[in-house]
């Protein structure tokens, strides 16, 4: 049966129907799911895409988390459905606490677009399993709040538990602590990524496919739970 995965769309979500044809090309169903409709319709998993949902007011993310279908998403997640937010669905995530710290304007104070080589930190998460130990990647990142901030005691945890999934490598485009760059649950089935995978899928239009990665793995896993 082919996996279905749920792509979120809010209210300034500009990368939901990236996402969607990533899903696609990885070889799942990529299922439209709104911000104010509560029902997962039996997915897979979930995507919460990159964007400016809600333009960013309050704080990036702040005003989303409160969305129905985060009610649901976050329930499905203690019970093992794999979540992807990709930069802005990075900063829902941590508002919704289903990751820990927080994402703040880039030290530089500037929005940054460009190529970002990353190495691949941890390959046993539900998005992650396809890729090779400390493999190197290169993925596009567009952001003007990606600098990962988090106290001692998370960073150390995260670190400790295996929990940072990517690091900026070859230069840090935003100023994020430890170079994180991604990070994961405890559990590994949610993941918050600043990187665009999902512009990484195609060698027409991205500077590697290396992003394709993210989405076939999740199927992968999908695959070894069933």
């Amino acid at each position: 049966m082919t996996a279905r995965i749920g792509v979120v769309t809010f209210p300034g979500s500009l990368d939901d129907r990236d996402a969607a044809r990533a899903v696609h090309l990885a070889g799942a169903a990529a299922i439209p799911l709104w911000h104010a409709d509560a029902d997962l319709y039996g997915v897979d998993g979930v995507i919460l895409p990159g964007g400016f949902s809600y333009g960013d007011y309050l704080r990036a993310g702040a005003i989303a988390r409160f969305s129905a279908v985060m009610d649901s998403i976050v329930r499905a997640a203690g019970d093992g459905l794999p979540v992807l937010g990709i930069c802005n669905g990075f900063q829902v995530l941590c508002e919704a606490h289903l990751l820990p710290g927080a994402l703040t304007r880039n030290q530089h104070l500037h929005f940054r677009n460009r190529d970002q080589g990353l190495r691949i930190e941890n390959n046993t998460t539900a998005w992650t399993v396809g890729f090779q130990p400390r493999q190197e990647v290169v993925i596009p990142v567009k952001n003007g709040e990606g600098c990962y901030m988090a106290d001692e005691r998370t960073l150390d945890e995260l670190e400790a538990e295996g929990r940072v999934v990517a690091r900026y490598i070859r230069g840090n485009p935003n100023g994020s602590l430890h170079d994180i760059a991604a990070i994961s649950n405890a559990a590994g089935n949610v993941v918050g990524i600043m990187p665009h995978p999902e512009h990484a899928v195609e060698v027409l239009t991205g500077p590697s496919i290396d992003g394709l990665g993210i989405f076939t793995s999740v199927l992968a896993h999908l695959g070894a739970r069933v």
